[in-house]
């Protein structure tokens, strides 16, 4: 048996492939994301993963999924600091990773 046959995702999508779409923005470029997406499914989507850890050990892509750890907060060009797993995706949201990319 192959593994594309046992790999199962674990992070399943729960907005509707004919959900309205979105427009945001990650780091400065364009992402689409869907009516419903929190932004952990917004930026797992774009290009797996949601922060750097602050502790030098790579990148971070969430963890208790529910809002109780302290792994998937992002913050948006405005200064907010969010969490990514319990916050819906609103279009015009501009969210940053990386230093020098507020637009």
């Amino acid at each position: 048996m192959s593994f594309e046959h046992i790999y199962k995702p674990r992070l399943h999508r729960i907005a509707g492939c004919n959900a309205s779409t979105l427009a945001v923005t990650v780091d400065g470029r364009a992402v689409e994301a869907r009516a419903g997406d929190t932004l952990l499914t917004v930026l797992l989507n774009h290009d797996g993963w949601v922060r750097d850890s602050e502790f030098g050990d790579g990148k971070r892509s969430g963890f208790c999924v529910m809002g109780a750890c302290q792994d998937c907060w992002v913050t948006l060009s405005d200064g907010r600091r969010l969490r990514a797993c319990t916050t819906l995706a609103v279009s015009g949201m501009a969210i940053v990773r990386k230093q020098g990319t507020h637009v």
